[in-house]
């Protein structure tokens, strides 16, 4: 139900002396992109009446079909707390139509609508909440990007040893002042590495709201000198960035996973959908972990959950159920990491649910033991396979998994492989730091 009319915008947009609106939307990679307008144009851009290139956007149409359309959701209204040069801007976030009038099937979120969709006619609607890491780096004197630490801190250290609470706490005010429930925020293991997590949502709005935090983040660090970024894994030897997230579905105003005199007081609903999460893992973790770089994360020895498995009790297989039942009953996704496309990573995870209940699949026996301690001949015993060791592996799998490419659409499915292909191919050609080390002086 939309919370927001038209003439609810402009009302807005007046009212607080809005001078340009930013309309936003994503490219096939999670790349926000944006139009800038003068608020003169906002009656036009809500009619849907914007046009731009879409040739020029990563994966959308070739040049001879290049004129696309922005549908502003009017829901996705804000104005940023901060004062730019253009003075007051508010952003809207949009979906990307043909001039036929249609959903453009490269459009992410038209996709995860698509899917959310698909979930309705079911009788169900998704909620996600997300864990969201990131590392804060040091800027040099040209105000270029490093990997140098500005803290020594660890898991839930503060100053004077967290160094990044100040800029930490700016982003947390700000993102309340967006609209955001934060429901809590700390220093992670690494050093310089933070976690903010913010409260459930609708699935699209937790996409929408996904992409706005990584905007906001990297937006805020910048006024404190501070470069921070979601590659999974920026630093050698430490644990990488991820981005668990919670999962549960609804029907009729209850949580569909959630049975007082099921098993452990989870319904059948909630054993489907983790059994077609997990047997779907390696067709949808090209999507969940999009770059060369995050199979760097998802190694042995830094808690990364590369076992598929799901469990009760702990956090080392790739499902977890946390403890509370009722309306809190959900499932945690541990492989997703935060340089993923949200719009495509939640289209793809709910999809593999869903076709868990349509199929009405079992999931095997939880593994309520850390999986970590066990050596490769017991998890053969127990049937545990692991997600893809490389992206060349999880786009092999994505090829395989119907389910998968369906969820994505024909449009997306190819155009993704193809960039992704052309990244694993550069990231092979490439001479690396390591190997200049390990062989110039050797050989």
């Amino acid at each position: 139900m939309k919370r927001y009319s038209e003439d609810d915008i402009l009302y807005f947009a007046k009212d607080q002396g809005i001078k340009f609106i930013r309309l936003q939307f994503s490219d096939i990679l999670g790349t926000i992109k944006n139009m800038a307008i003068p608020v003169e144009q906002l009656p036009k851009a809500l009619a849907g009446e914007m046009m731009f290139d879409g040739s020029s956007i990563e994966g959308f149409v070739r040049i001879e079909e290049s004129d696309m359309y922005l549908r502003p959701d009017p829901d996705t209204f804000v104005v940023f707390p901060w004062r730019s040069q253009e003075g007051t801007t508010a952003r809207l976030i949009c979906d990307v139509y043909n001039p036929d009038n249609t959903p453009f099937s490269g459009c992410p979120r038209n996709t995860l609508i698509r899917v959310i969709k698909e979930a309705q006619e079911m009788g169900f609607s998704m909620n996600a909440g997300p864990e969201i890491e990131f590392f804060l780096f040091l800027r040099n004197e040209k105000g270029e990007a490093t990997t140098t630490t500005h803290d020594r801190g660890s898991y839930f250290d503060m100053t004077p040893v967290d160094l990044g609470e100040n800029a930490r706490r700016d982003m947390v005010l700000t993102l309340q002042e967006m609209g955001f429930e934060v429901e809590a925020s700390h220093h992670e293991v690494a050093p310089g590495q933070h976690e903010i997590a913010f409260k459930y949502a609708d699935a699209l709005t937790a996409a929408d709201n996904i992409a706005t935090f990584r905007f906001v983040v990297r937006t805020i660090a910048l006024k404190h000198n501070l470069h921070a970024t979601f590659m999974p894994k920026p630093i050698y030897g430490v644990t990488g960035s991820g981005m668990h997230t919670h999962q549960s579905l609804f029907k009729n105003g209850k949580n569909a996973f959630y049975d007082l005199h099921g098993k452990s007081e989870l319904s059948d609903i909630a054993y489907q959908y983790i059994a077609g999460i997990i047997a779907h893992a390696r067709g949808f973790t090209a999507i969940t972990n999009p770059l060369v770089n995050s199979y760097k994360r998802l190694v042995p020895g830094y808690e990364a959950p590369i076992y598929i498995a799901w469990s009760e009790r702990n956090r080392s297989p790739l499902v977890r159920v946390p403890a509370r039942r009722g309306d809190g009953t959900r499932i945690e996704l541990r492989s997703p990491d935060p340089s993923c496309n949200p719009y495509l990573a939640l289209a793809v995870t709910l999809k593999a649910g869903l076709d868990g209940i349509k199929k009405k699949m079992v999931p095997p026996e939880p593994v309520n033991i850390n999986i970590y301690n066990l050596d490769s001949d017991s998890r053969n015993e127990m049937g545990i396979e692991t997600l893809p060791l490389s992206l060349e592996e999880a786009l092999h799998e994505l090829k395989k998994d119907e389910v998968i490419k369906e969820a994505l659409g024909a449009h997306i499915t190819r155009r993704f492989i193809e960039a992704k292909t052309i990244e694993w191919e550069r990231y092979l050609t490439a001479v690396h730091p390591w190997e200049v080390k390990e062989y110039l002086t050797t050989f």
